[in-house]
């Protein structure tokens, strides 16, 4: 079991880390530093890991497929904006640039899922 959480630990670090390193390539309001990237990835887990449980767990009692999805896309942008406001060394400015970063980061911690939960599918079958 304690492989699992680290499995699922990992891959969504991972997953963020990707997300933001991409979004800072990619969008020209997005910037970041090396340890912006690691401050950043810390505190949007913490905050994701939140928002996401209180959005799931006590605003909707049993959500769909779509809408744990759109769940995790409001969580993905809460968590954004709060990261940007407490880690000095990321800023995203504009709405677009908020977006993209939103479904940047959002694509690659749900394909960083899809990967950790296959990894964990195959330790069973072992």
């Amino acid at each position: 079991m304690l492989a699992r959480w680290g499995i699922r630990i990992a891959s969504s670090l991972i997953g963020i880390v990707v997300g933001i390193v991409l979004a800072d390539v990619l969008l020209d309001g997005f910037a970041t530093t090396g340890t912006g990237i690691i401050e950043a990835t810390i505190v949007f887990w913490i905050v994701f890991l939140i928002v996401n449980f209180l959005a799931l767990r006590v605003l909707i009692r049993q959500p769909s497929v779509g809408l744990a999805g759109l769940l995790a896309l409001c969580s993905t942008i809460v968590s954004l904006i709060i990261v940007n406001l407490l880690v000095s060394d990321i800023s995203v400015h504009g709405a677009s640039a908020y977006l993209g970063a939103t479904l940047v980061i959002w694509i690659t911690t749900a394909i960083a899922d899809t990967v950790g939960r296959r990894m964990i599918r195959d330790r069973r079958r072992l």
